[in-house]
């Protein structure tokens, strides 16, 4: 049996990782000895081998940018809403040693756009066409939104979202980025999923719809831009962060087979921002 269990997130780059304080934190709060939460660098390509070569202490691996295609590639099996969005954050070491992939980023996001009170029927606009914006599209299928506008700086991106909006069952508008402005105005729940800098030309374009909810997957800088503009018109505002937080409880979960210790890990997650 083995006595120490290993976990780490993978990225190119990854210094900057928080990850290892959120799990680390919820490994003593929940009184797991011999656990250990790690950062490893690792490309697309190398994830492969890398994740060939660990050993029977590992438990788990939450993957980040650029390897969360590779991720689900490698997996033996996957989570129903991992293969329909076509990206892993999340593969979990299952007893006879085979990898399970899963993506949390949608789960997260469910979580933390609901405590800002989206609903059912809400009408959805994503800015953006990437990894992120994928999960969105499946989170808004999960809280029953009425309506997704996808607004990218290539019409092509969001062609290549369309797979992935029928594999979740949820109705896909495109929209040019010069329509970002109105786009927004009547919009219940915007989702920025661009890098950062990106959307801040948008900031003094933009008139918000009070009462709307504005999650931008950034967390730094911030606030950004975009985010100051919509709190400034009365939105309620949800931060790369609150996901960070988010898609690690459920990591944490299927790693250990514990219940999160979630207070603990926010408090640390919220330490490590103020220092």
């Amino acid at each position: 049996m083995v006595s120490t269990r290993r976990a780490a997130v993978l990225g190119k780059p990854i210094a900057h990782s928080l990850s290892p304080v959120i799990h680390t934190a919820g490994y003593v709060a929940a009184g797991l000895t011999g656990w250990s939460y790690t950062r490893i660098e690792c490309a697309a390509a190398e994830l492969p081998d890398l994740v060939a070569g660990l050993g029977p202490e590992w438990a788990g691996l939450s993957v980040t940018m650029p390897g969360k295609e590779a991720a689900l590639a490698v997996a033996d099996a996957a989570s129903p809403v991992a293969a329909a969005v076509g990206a892993a954050n999340t593969l979990v070491r299952r007893p006879d040693g085979s990898w399970y992939a899963d993506n949390t980023d949608v789960a997260g996001m469910v979580r933390v756009l609901t405590d800002a009170g989206v609903t059912a029927g809400a009408a959805v606009t994503v800015l953006g066409a990437g990894g992120t914006a994928r999960a969105a599209l499946a989170a808004a299928a999960q809280l029953a939104c009425s309506s997704v506008t996808v607004v990218a700086r290539r019409p092509e991106a969001v062609e290549e979202l369309r797979p992935v909006a029928h594999a979740v069952d949820v109705a896909l508008t495109a929209a040019r980025w010069a329509d970002a402005p109105r786009q927004f105005s009547t919009a219940d729940v915007v989702v920025s999923t661009v890098p950062k800098g990106v959307a801040d030309p948008l900031a003094d374009a933009v008139v918000w719809r009070s009462g709307a909810v504005f999650f931008d997957a950034l967390y730094d800088p911030w606030p950004t831009p975009l985010a100051t503009a919509a709190e400034a018109a009365g939105c309620r505002i949800v931060s790369g962060l609150d996901l960070l937080l988010a898609q690690a409880v459920g990591q944490f979960e299927q790693f250990t087979g514990v219940a999160a210790p979630r207070a603990a890990m926010a408090a640390a997650l919220a330490a490590a921002r103020a220092g």
